[in-house]
C-alpha cells in the first residue's frame, strides 16, 4: 500500500491545525494507512500565496486539498479558516473529506 503525504499548512498561534493533526491520525489508523505527515508553517502573506494558503489549517493529501472544490479557488489568506460542512461550520476539515482523500490515496 502507497503511503500518501499529508500536509497540514498553518500559522503560529492557530488553534486548529493540532486538531486537525489528531483527526488525520484517527482516520488513517481507522484505514490503515500510514501516511507522511508534515506540517508546515506559514509564516506571512507573501508565503500564504506561494503555499497557494486558504487559511489555517489547510489540510492536503498528495498535494490536493481535502475540501471538496478547494483547489478552484484562489482567495489565498493568511487567516483562520473556517470550514462548512453538512455538519456545520468547524475550525478543521470534515472528516469525511479526510476520509475520502486518504482512501483514494493510498489506493
Amino acid at each position: 500500500m502507497r503511503r500518501p503525504l499529508v500536509e497540514i499548512l498553518y500559522f503560529e498561534g492557530c488553534p486548529n491545525h493540532e486538531p486537525a493533526r489528531a483527526l488525520v491520525e484517527r482516520i488513517a489508523a481507522e484505514l490503515r494507512v500510514e501516511p507522511r505527515i508534515e506540517l508546515l508553517e506559514v509564516v506571512d502573506v507573501g508565503a500564504a500565496i506561494e503555499e497557494r494558503f486558504l487559511g489555517s489549517p489547510t489540510v492536503r493529501v498528495d498535494g490536493r486539498d481535502v475540501e471538496p472544490g478547494a483547489d478552484e479557488r484562489l482567495d489565498f489568506v493568511f487567516a483562520c479558516r473556517v470550514y462548512r460542512s453538512e455538519r456545520g461550520l468547524a475550525g478543521y476539515p470534515d472528516s469525511s473529506w479526510i476520509r475520502d482523500a486518504l482512501g483514494e490515496a493510498a489506493g
